[in-house]
């Protein structure tokens, strides 16, 4: 079991008919714990009714919630979630929201410098408030995981070049792997080529990058590992990256060889992508029957 703090947005994802639990961070959050591993959660939330909601659930979900802050000078953040007819998503994010407005303190400082890893991404670095507390905690993670995740126009070339080189490992779509591959005057065209040159740039070994239904690949201490993804009939894909990474990580982090943990974090990416939502109930079991059918 590994311990694992989660940095960044907590929000609602509002659809056109209802509203769910969302934000990356702690969509990989609530995965990561499903897994049986330890998981904490550092955000913040307005002092509201929404923010109320959002502490009850993520704790009746077993995520630590000691450094969910409270304010209230801001509101709880809410995300509009629009769906095209093949179930992709696209966003609408409030600005500003609580979670743009996370302080560092020695709780939260102690918490990271405890857990086994760190996982953070890029939208929560939008704002120079949690912008900062990110940097400052940096310093004190010991594997620290960075999921791109990018949300135009909350980013620029500058953070995330200073957010790669400070990971371990990093995440990216497929898209992402080409923008960020230009940033950094990339001549390759393939795949491969580029990761290993994003590696080799920012001296980070272990990378991954998403490629939809065409399953992942993963480089990981200089090899290469692939899975080529799952026949589904998609419902909608809010969430399945970040289920994705929660599953390779704790994989990996419990000393899962690479193979078994890109093949099961892919299952487990396609399950909640047939599935309404970014977090539903998904038992090993049912991930187990999903990689070896009878």
């Amino acid at each position: 079991m590994a311990k694992i703090t989660c940095f960044g947005e907590v929000l609602w994802d509002v659809f056109p008919s209802q509203k769910r639990i969302g934000g990356a961070p702690l969509n990989v959050a609530l995965r990561l714990q499903s897994l049986n591993n330890e998981v904490a959660m550092i955000s913040s939330v307005g002092n509201d009714a929404l923010g109320n909601a959002l502490v009850n659930y993520i704790a009746e979900n077993n995520v630590n919630t000691a450094c969910i802050q409270v304010t209230n000078d801001f509101k709880t953040g809410e995300v509009a979630v629009l769906l095209d007819e093949k179930g992709s998503a696209s966003y609408e994010i409030n600005f500003p929201s609580a979670w743009d407005y996370i302080s560092i303190n020695k709780a939260v400082i102690d918490l990271v410098k405890s857990n086994d890893a760190f996982v953070y991404g890029s939208l929560v670095a939008r704002s120079s408030v949690s912008k900062q507390t990110l940097y400052g905690l940096l310093e004190h993670a010991k594997y620290k995981v960075f999921d791109l995740n990018l949300r135009p126009p909350h980013y620029t070339k500058e953070v995330l070049i200073y957010l790669m080189n400070k990971a371990d490992f990093i995440k990216f779509n497929d898209d992402e792997l080409y923008e960020v591959s230009g940033y950094l005057d990339s001549k390759f065209h393939s795949m491969e080529q580029n990761i290993r040159y994003i590696s080799q740039k920012t001296n980070t070994k272990h990378i991954c990058v998403t490629k939809g239904s065409h399953g992942a690949v993963l480089l990981y201490n200089d090899s290469f590992y692939y899975n080529s993804g799952y026949q589904i009939k998609v419902k909608d894909t809010v969430g399945a990256g970040d289920s994705f990474l929660a599953s390779l990580i704790s994989q990996l982090l419990n000393n899962i060889n690479p193979q078994e943990a890109i093949d099961f974090a892919c299952a487990v990416g396609a399950l909640v992508a047939q599935s309404e939502g970014a977090n539903p109930k998904i038992s090993l079991s049912e991930i187990d029957t999903f990689i070896n059918p009878k």
